[in-house]
C-alpha cells in the first residue's frame, strides 16, 4: 500500500504541476481513498465526494489512470466528479456542504426500492460550517439509516478553518480512549454470537451512556449518530479495520479520520493554502508562474486596502475565501475588521446586513458561483432594508477550468431582478477603484462584478467620475491608438455596447474591425443596474448597428433589455445580442470557453461584419 500511494502522488503532483488543480487536498485523502476502496465495493457501494476537488486519488482507482493527464483540460478529464465520465462518479459536485444531503437522498431512495449498496459521504472538516451539512446530518440522525460520513479532519478549507465547531472537532482530535475501549467490546461481543444478538439492544445503549460520559459534547452523538475517532487518515490498515467494522452496521455513524493537506509534498504541505487551488508550477521546487499582469482581484485588493485607511467604518468579510477573493492582505493590515465566516455565504450575507444596521460599511467578497447559494439572504436580509452594503463577486462571467459548476454565468440575471440592489462591472483597475469608492459611500446595497482575469490597458474614458446609471463612450480614435492616425475623421458606424468582463475582448474585436475599414465605438455600460435608458438612448441614437455583448446568461440578462429599447425607439437599426448560452459551460481556459460560445474577438469581429452588411443590403 505504501508503494501504491507513494505512485499515486507522484501521479497527481506531475499532472497538476502542468495543467493546475487541486493538489494539497487530494494529497491528503491518498490513503484514506485506498483504504475505502479496498473495503467498499465501488460502484454497487457509492462514495459521495463533498466538493469531489478531493476525487483524483478516487478517478486514478477507477479506471481512469490513462486519460489522467487530461485533467482540466478542454475535452479532458474534469476536476471534480461527473457522472458522464464514470459509472462510479454518482454526482456531478462542485460546491460545499452536498454530499450528506446527497448521500441520504440516494439511500433513503434505494431502501425504498430494496436496492443493495452501502452509501459512504466523505465531507471535509471545512465543509460542515456550512448550514446545508448540519441540516442534513440532523435529518439523517433522525431516520437513523445506515448512513457512513467520514469526516476528513484537516483543519483546513482553503484558508485555516475559523469557527467553535473546527474547535469542537479539535477537542475531539485529542482524545481516543473511547474508542479503544468500544472496539474491546464489539469484539467482546462478536465472540458470543447469540449472547450478542440477545443482548444488542443493551449493549447499544450502554455504548451511548458510556459515550455520553467521556464525550459530553460530541455533536455527533447527540445528532444520532455512532462517533468512531478520531483515525489516522494515512494508516491504511488501520482505516480498514475500522471501516470493515463499521460496514456492517446498521444506523448512520460518523468516521473522524485525521489527515494532513499536503501530505508527501514538503512545499503544499507548507504552504496549503496556495498549494490548494494552483495554476501550472515547477514541481521540483513548488515554485508558481508570475505575471505581471494586474489582476481584477488584485486590482480590488489594492483599492479596499487604500479605501479601509481612510474610513474605518469599512470591514471586509469572506467564507473561506480569503487569499481567492484577494482579501488577505485587508486580513494581516486590519485583522478586527476581517471576518472569514467559514463556507457559509448565506450566514455571511445577512451577518453584513447586521453590520450595516450598526453603521458600518461591510465589503462582502464571494465568488460569483458561490453567491447563487445566498440570494434569499440577499433579497430578505439586504435588499428588502435596502441595507448599505457592497458584494464584490470575483470569477463572474467565464470560468477557466474548473467547469459546470464553477462559471459566474447567473449574477446579473438572478440579481438584476432584485429591488434596491445597484449592480455594477468594472472594466479596468481604475474602473474599480472609483465603482468601490462609490460603493461604500452610497447608501443603499451594491454589487460589482468582476471577471478571472487580467485588468486591460487603461483608456481615459475609465478615468471619468461615476454617474448613476451611466456608462462611458470610447470613441474608435482612442481604443485603437495606434491605427487612429490612418482613420477618417467621421462617425462610427457602429457601436459594441458591452458589460464591463467583456471589455477585453470588445475592445481586440474594435481593433479587428478597424484592419477591414469598419469604425467602432464602445458604450462600456459601467451599471448593470440602474440604466439611465434616455441617456443611454441619446447615446445610441447616431449609430446604424449595435453589437451587445454580455458576459453572463442571455436570458435574463441586461442585453435583452437594452435591445428591446432600441428596437421599440429606433426600429430601423440593426442590432444582435452575443451573450452565454442557455447550457452549461465545460471545462476550458477562458479563450476557448468564450470561443465556443462566440464572444471571442474574431467570432464577434465576424458577427459585427454580418451586422453591417445588413445595412448596407436593405440601404
Amino acid at each position: 500500500m505504501l508503494q501504491l500511494a507513494q505512485e499515486i502522488r507522484k501521479t497527481i503532483i506531475d499532472v497538476v504541476g502542468k495543467n493546475g488543480g487541486h493538489l494539497a487536498s487530494n494529497l491528503g485523502v491518498v490513503e484514506l481513498t485506498i483504504a475505502l476502496h479496498r473495503v467498499f465495493e465501488s460502484p454497487k457501494d457509492v462514495f459521495v465526494w463533498d466538493v469531489s476537488h478531493q476525487s483524483y486519488t478516487h478517478k486514478l482507482l477507477t479506471g481512469r489512470y490513462s486519460s489522467f493527464h487530461t485533467l482540466r483540460k478542454k475535452g479532458g478529464m474534469a476536476g471534480f466528479t461527473k457522472r458522464s465520465e464514470s459509472p462510479h462518479d454518482l454526482f456531478d459536485i462542485g460546491h460545499s456542504s452536498t454530499s450528506v444531503s446527497s448521500g441520504l437522498g440516494l439511500l433513503i431512495g434505494r431502501s425504498l426500492q430494496n436496492q443493495e449498496g452501502k452509501v459512504v459521504a466523505i465531507i471535509g472538516d471545512g465543509a460542515l460550517t456550512g448550514g446545508m451539512a448540519m441540516e442534513a446530518l440532523s435529518h439523517a440522525g433522525q431516520l437513523s439509516k445506515n448512513l457512513i460520513v467520514v469526516l476528513n479532519d484537516n483543519q483546513m478549507s482553503i484558508s485555516q478553518n475559523t469557527g467553535s465547531l473546527s474547535r469542537h472537532l479539535s477537542r475531539l482530535t485529542m482524545t481516543s480512549s473511547y474508542q479503544s475501549f468500544r472496539f474491546g467490546i464489539d469484539r467482546f461481543v462478536d465472540k458470543m454470537p447469540v449472547l450478542g444478538k440477545v443482548c444488542s439492544k443493551f449493549i447499544f445503549r450502554f455504548k451511548r451512556s458510556l459515550k455520553a460520559l467521556l464525550f459530553p459534547t460530541n455533536l455527533f452523538v447527540d445528532l444520532g449518530f455512532e462517533y468512531v475517532g478520531p483515525l489516522n487518515g494515512h494508516n491504511v490498515a488501520e482505516l480498514e479495520e475500522i471501516f470493515r467494522k463499521v460496514r456492517k452496521l446498521n444506523r448512520p455513524v460518523v468516521v473522524h479520520v485525521v489527515t494532513k493537506k499536503g501530505r508527501g509534498y514538503s512545499f503544499a504541505e507548507n504552504d496549503p493554502a496556495t498549494f490548494h487551488g494552483i495554476g501550472p508550477f515547477c514541481t521540483s521546487d513548488g515554485t508558481v508562474e508570475k505575471f505581471d499582469t494586474l489582476s481584477y482581484t488584485e486590482a480590488f485588493s489594492n483599492a479596499l486596502l487604500s479605501l479601509a485607511e481612510k474610513d474605518e467604518r469599512i470591514v471586509a468579510i469572506t467564507a473561506a475565501m480569503s487569499k481567492g477573493t484577494g482579501l488577505a492582505p485587508f486580513s494581516r493590515k486590519y485583522p478586527s475588521r476581517f471576518f472569514d465566516v467559514g463556507i457559509a455565504e448565506q450566514h455571511g450575507v445577512t451577518f453584513a446586513g447586521g453590520l450595516s444596521v450598526a453603521g458600518l460599511v461591510p465589503v462582502v467578497a464571494i465568488y460569483s458561483t458561490f453567491m447563487q447559494r445566498a440570494m434569499d439572504q440577499l433579497i430578505h436580509d439586504i435588499a428588502i432594508p435596502a441595507a448599505p452594503a457592497v458584494f464584490v463577486l470575483d470569477r463572474a462571467g467565464v470560468v477557466p477550468d474548473d467547469g459546470e459548476t464553477h462559471q459566474g454565468a447567473f449574477d446579473i440575471a438572478l440579481i438584476r431582478s432584485v429591488p434596491n440592489m445597484i449592480m455594477m462591472a468594472p472594466a479596468s483597475a481604475r474602473e474599480i477603484q472609483l465603482f468601490l469608492e462609490w460603493a461604500v459611500n452610497r447608501k443603499a446595497p451594491v454589487v460589482l462584478r468582476h471577471p478571472k482575469t487580467s485588468c486591460p490597458s487603461e483608456q481615459g474614458a475609465f478615468a471619468q467620475p461615476v454617474e448613476e446609471g451611466r456608462g462611458v463612450l470610447l470613441r474608435c480614435h482612442d481604443v485603437v491608438a495606434s491605427e487612429s492616425a490612418s482613420l477618417p475623421d467621421a462617425q462610427s458606424p457602429l457601436l459594441i455596447v458591452c458589460t464591463g468582463g467583456i471589455f477585453s475582448e470588445a475592445l481586440a474585436t474594435a481593433r479587428n474591425l478597424v484592419l477591414h475599414n469598419i469604425l467602432v465605438d464602445i458604450y462600456n455600460l459601467r451599471f448593470i443596474k440602474p440604466i439611465n435608458k434616455e441617456f443611454f438612448l441619446q447615446t445610441v441614437a447616431p449609430y446604424q448597428a449595435v453589437l451587445f455583448v454580455e458576459d453572463g446568461v442571455l436570458h435574463g440578462g441586461i442585453s435583452e433589455v437594452l435591445e428591446s429599447l432600441v428596437i421599440h425607439q429606433f426600429p430601423e437599426k440593426a442590432t444582435s445580442i452575443h451573450a452565454l448560452p442557455d447550457r452549461f459551460l465545460s471545462v476550458g481556459k477562458r479563450n476557448e470557453i468564450l470561443e465556443d460560445c462566440g464572444l471571442d474577438a474574431h467570432s464577434l469581429a465576424k458577427s459585427a461584419q454580418e451586422l453591417m452588411e445588413r445595412i448596407s443590403t436593405h440601404g
